[in-house]
């Protein structure tokens, strides 16, 4: 680990790693904000590592060693969250048949993390305005007045003032929840910070795969400070565990931040070879040849050099145009015209496949599929 990176302090902190300006200042004034105990909220987007900030203001609080409880307010019914947060008694509702301790009554002495605090019931956020307030609750069917030594940190990627507006969150609850508003910086906002945690995610994952450590390319490290990544640092583990898996000699290409793009949307087709059957005048079915598969030569045909414009890959073994008055079939020759392709742009890449793909214009997978159709006939030359 880099010296000058956070280095946590809990096996769950373990990504909280970051050097940029941006990072170190949110993780200053979280650190000065744990000490005191006040409700926070966390605002931030998906995958910019909310629960992971609770989780850093728990244990550099005093509370450290008390529990940290998690209620993830997006899975709430309306009909359970009260018992959730609250608890319950015996036969307080159908199905309730011993008493249940809530999330508050768990947390006691330690933090209460409530994710996607916008989400939660108005029903509810009544009462928990009590327990804010006055620290107070009762389970439901209960009347005991149970005290609640809890602190809350709430985290919410939603506008809750304008939720206010709307009508779909207490403003008085904001008001107690908003002590302090800590705002996580996207990882777009971070710098280099996106190198150093791609580092880390492909090095753990390959250490979990058994793997080798990976390295990344000039261009894919150009790549991953270029890309808007819009799922944070969620969106970038995910990418970089995905690649680690799909490199090839351990080397890290390109970034594959489009998992759900079909790679038989587009390109060329490829059908086996065949002969179709045709009916000379004579009235006897003869052999003749099979329709053109839909395929444009000029998608295979072609190579991107360095300038970016387009050439021609000079081969040993093109088709000569004067093949089809001497009985070659239109899918011999784009056949050869694809193993020519695959030769030329494997042999300028160096045996590199994700290269070699990208110079011919064509997905990985649809490579990896011409390639396997014309395995036999490549590694003969």
């Amino acid at each position: 680990m880099r010296s000058d990176a956070l280095i946590p302090t809990h096996p769950g902190l373990a990504e909280a790693l970051g050097q940029s300006e941006a990072f170190l200042a949110f993780q200053e004034e979280l650190s000065r904000v744990a000490k005191v105990d006040r409700p926070v909220l966390l605002v931030g987007e998906r995958g910019t590592g909310k629960e992971l900030a609770a989780a850093r203001l728990h244990f550099l609080s005093r509370r450290w060693q008390g529990p940290f409880v998690i209620l993830d307010g997006a899975s709430l019914s309306p009909s359970l969250a009260e018992a959730e947060l609250f608890g319950h008694e015996a036969g307080a509702f159908t199905g309730a048949a011993m008493r249940r301790p809530g999330r508050f009554e768990r947390a006691d002495g330690g933090t209460l993390f409530l994710d996607e605090a916008g989400n939660l019931p108005l029903s509810v956020q009544d009462k928990l305005l009590r327990v804010v307030e006055y620290g107070q609750y009762e389970r439901v069917g209960g009347t005991q007045r149970l005290e609640a030594d809890v602190r809350i940190v709430a985290a919410t990627n939603a506008d809750l003032p304008g939720l206010v507006r709307q009508g779909r969150f207490r403003a008085d609850l904001l008001d107690r929840l908003a002590f302090c508003v800590l705002h996580l910086p996207p990882l777009r906002a971070r710098g280099d910070d996106v190198l150093l945690l791609a580092e880390h995610f492909a090095t753990r994952f390959a250490m979990e795969a058994g793997l080798p450590e990976p390295e990344f390319s000039t261009q894919a490290r150009r790549a991953l400070l270029t890309y808007a990544w819009p799922g944070n640092i969620r969106e970038l583990r995910n990418t970089i565990e995905r690649c680690v898996l799909k490199a090839e000699g351990g080397i890290i290409t390109a970034l594959d931040t489009t998992p759900f793009a079909s790679p038989w949307q587009h390109g060329p087709a490829v059908h086996a070879d065949a002969t179709a059957v045709s009916t000379p005048a004579g009235g006897g079915a003869t052999p003749g040849p099979a329709s053109a598969p839909d395929i444009d030569p000029a998608d295979t045909a072609m190579q991107h050099g360095d300038s970016g414009t387009a050439t021609t890959t000079p081969t040993a073994s093109s088709p000569n145009p004067q093949a089809w008055t001497q009985g070659t079939t239109l899918p011999d020759a784009v056949r050869h015209l694809e193993e020519d392709a695959l030769r030329g742009a494997l042999a300028r890449t160096r045996h590199n496949r994700r290269a070699a793909a990208e110079l011919l214009g064509l997905t990985y997978d649809q490579f990896r599929g011409l390639y396997r159709r014309h395995r036999d006939a490549i590694e003969k030359t």
